[in-house]
């Protein structure tokens, strides 16, 4: 596997606050890296630097090999980098499909004499942006499928604006997915078709996927490696039982009795 992601040296300070403090990673192609750690420890700051949305104060961040440090948001989208939020982002008074079409943006090419014109090509385009938000949202089954794709998102319940807000990213057709606790506030069950869920978008669509979870059982239950940070820094990686027994993370984060 060659390496897709690389975090290096990462420094993002807000006021006097070092949220990352030299942080250092790297995630091979085809990986699911799992991020743990407790609150604060720069788990959400480590996607909103990789994405764009802040820019590093110190250090490298470099995509298949090239840095992507300075570009725009949705230029690193358009590179094969997409990502989902701790809080659910949707166009509450949009279509679920429109949502999903919502992420093919970055592909589009038909400006605003397209809009206007309509000329072939955009009327082709616009189907082929139809047809890729199906196909996402088609990776959920029948959660978001037949009638569900012509109501508004805001009659979702909680756990399927999670499944759009991740179908969405998906039709932005990525290599590499970061998803920022996918499970929060989801049920047991909704848990487990989650936890299978990512998994399958490694074996079944090809994609890398990097993890932000609280929940030691989804965890557990996806992770090729695993990476815990405190301060902003890496405290330990490895399999998820060799960094769930190091003596730091325990210290830090999971407490004897979440290990197991």
């Amino acid at each position: 596997m060659s390496r897709l992601l690389e975090v290096s040296g990462v420094v993002k300070r807000f006021g006097g606050l070092a949220a990352l403090d030299g942080l250092e990673l790297h995630v091979e192609e085809g990986e699911i890296v799992s991020v743990i750690g407790p609150n604060g420890a720069g788990k959400s700051t480590l996607f909103n630097v990789v994405t764009g949305l802040y820019p590093p104060d110190e250090g490298d961040v470099r995509f298949d090999g090239r840095s992507i440090v300075g570009l725009r948001p949705h230029q690193i989208t358009k590179l094969g980098i997409a990502r989902t939020f701790q809080t659910v982002h949707l166009f509450a008074n949009m279509t679920v499909l429109e949502n999903a079409m919502v992420g093919q943006h970055c592909r589009t090419r038909s400006g605003v004499f397209g809009a206007i014109v309509r000329p072939p090509s955009t009327r082709r385009e616009e189907e082929r942006i139809r047809e890729v938000a199906r196909r996402s949202l088609a990776f959920f089954g029948p959660r978001l499928a037949g009638y569900r794709q012509e109501q508004p998102a805001f009659v979702l319940s909680y756990a399927n604006r999670r499944r759009l807000e991740i179908a969405r990213a998906l039709a932005t057709e990525p290599r590499l997915i970061l998803l920022d606790e996918p499970t929060a506030g989801m049920n047991p069950r909704e848990t487990l078709e989650m936890r299978d869920h990512i998994v399958r978008m490694r074996d079944e669509l090809g994609l890398t996927v990097v993890v932000i979870e609280h929940d030691m059982r989804v965890v557990k239950g996806v992770s090729d490696r695993v990476i815990a940070c405190d301060y902003g820094r890496v405290i330990a990686q490895g399999t998820y039982e060799a960094v769930a027994h190091d003596p730091q993370v325990i210290e830090a984060y999971l407490g004897r009795r979440a290990v197991g």
